[in-house]
């Protein structure tokens, strides 16, 4: 565990020097085109961060999202450096319990769970990266291939492993599905790694809405059942 400790607080260096020497030997004109790229998606994580969860906190289960996301900050922090939410599960489990008030039964169910199933900032990355290649290549994608390129996404975002960089590899089956080169990956890799960090902080601020949502709405189940129990 002191280890791994060490790992996860060095790794984000680590990843600053690969992003760092990717790009600056890629120019200037590379930074341009993957620019466009680059902030769509990180504007597409943060709107369904704030928006889709956040109406789930205040609608749903009935909590202020300033106070969700405060409170849940030192977990998504551990995401964004570990990009990894199987490495985060734990952390993210505590400051649940700990922060949120989540009952211990709800959080060690729904949130490994999630950690698995649950890769909704994958899902978003696939589908804009599939649209921006497809432009590079100059190709129009007819509205049949982009609801295939949807469900492709949902499906390949469920069975993808919480482990750093597995994104691009099942992107490599949605690119292949839609007829576009596989190798056309290596055009966003130079800054999939912020990316990647960003969209594992998001799937695991799921798993914890998730979770939040479940354990308020079995709290007013008690309060009408007083049998219902851990």
């Amino acid at each position: 565990m002191y280890l791994i400790m060490i790992v996860m607080y060095t790794a984000p260096f680590g990843a600053f020097g690969l992003i760092a020497s990717a790009v600056g030997g890629a120019g200037m004109d590379a930074i341009a085109s993957m620019a466009a790229y680059f902030f769509v998606v990180l504007a597409a994580l943060f709107i369904h961060a704030i928006i889709t969860y956040g109406s789930v906190i205040k609608f749903v289960a009935k909590k202020s999202p300033w106070w969700f996301f405060k409170n849940f900050s030192p977990a998504m922090s551990v995401a964004f450096g570990t990009a990894s939410s199987g490495a985060t599960l734990p952390v993210s489990m505590k400051t649940a319990q700990e922060r949120l008030g989540v009952r211990k039964s709800v959080s060690s169910f729904v949130q490994p769970l999630g950690a698995t199933i649950n890769m909704d900032g994958t899902a978003i990355m696939q589908g804009v990266a599939t649209v921006f290649i497809a432009q590079v290549y100059a190709v129009d994608l007819s509205f049949t291939q982009i609801l295939t390129v949807l469900m492709i996404a949902i499906l390949a975002s469920i069975g993808t492993a919480g482990v750093p960089g597995v994104g691009l590899i099942m992107l490599a089956m949605v690119l292949e599905q839609v007829g576009l080169p596989v190798e056309a990956i290596g055009l966003i890799l130079g800054v999939d790694r912020l990316l990647d960090m960003t969209r594992t902080a998001v799937n695991i601020t799921g798993d914890a809405t998730c979770a939040l949502f479940i354990s308020e709405t079995e709290k007013d189940l008690e309060e009408k059942d007083p049998s219902i129990r851990d």
